[in-house]
């Protein structure tokens, strides 16, 4: 990509679009499992309980989703296009429970402060991607290394739905539950 700005605008205004995209999808993914009545395929990608996992899980979907309508638009036009959108997907991911477990080790879990850290955590993803989408061109080694580290993000995130690892982040604070297990008929 040369560094002119026109492109540079379109690809801001791409970005800029992703974060209305993934906040919304992610909101409401948030209740599709419910909705569906406990489908098990819906799991894989809607938040199955109240784990800072699961609430992960409702931001990497609808950026990955996003990725993949983002590709054919700007992927041509931009340079690093999985490093960036991997390093902004990876970004939410750290933040939002960063966010989370510092502030409820003061304060009482807050409805509030978890919505904002969410949109929060999309805004900064999308902007540190636009950094890497409009930077200089990186050797091509990082962009499949970058897409190994999204599909092992997704593989996680579909694995971990059914067999969840026992420790608290995976933990349900209102039933104490992992994972779809208990909601399989």
């Amino acid at each position: 990509m040369n560094s002119n700005l026109p492109e540079k605008r379109s690809i801001l205004w791409y970005e800029m679009i992703g974060m209305v995209f993934i906040i919304l999808l992610g909101s409401m993914l948030h209740f599709t499992f419910e909705w569906s009545g406990n489908q098990p395929i819906v799991g894989i990608f809607s938040a199955v309980n109240e784990s800072v996992w699961e609430h992960l899980k409702i931001a990497f979907w609808p950026a990955l989703f996003y990725l993949i309508l983002e590709y054919r638009f700007i992927y041509k036009k931009s340079n690093n296009f999985f490093v960036a959108k991997t390093l902004g997907i990876y970004s939410i991911m750290i933040i939002i429970p960063l966010i989370f477990y510092s502030y409820t080790a003061f304060l009482e879990e807050s409805l509030i402060i978890d919505i904002g850290s969410f949109i929060f955590a999309i805004i900064i993803g999308q902007l540190a991607s636009y950094k890497l989408l409009t930077f200089k061109k990186f050797a091509n080694i990082f962009e499949q290394i970058s897409f190994v580290a999204l599909a092992v993000l997704a593989l996680a995130f579909v694995v971990f739905t059914f067999y969840p690892p026992q420790v608290s982040f995976f933990q349900d604070p209102i039933t104490g539950e992992y994972g779809i297990v208990n909601h399989l008929h």
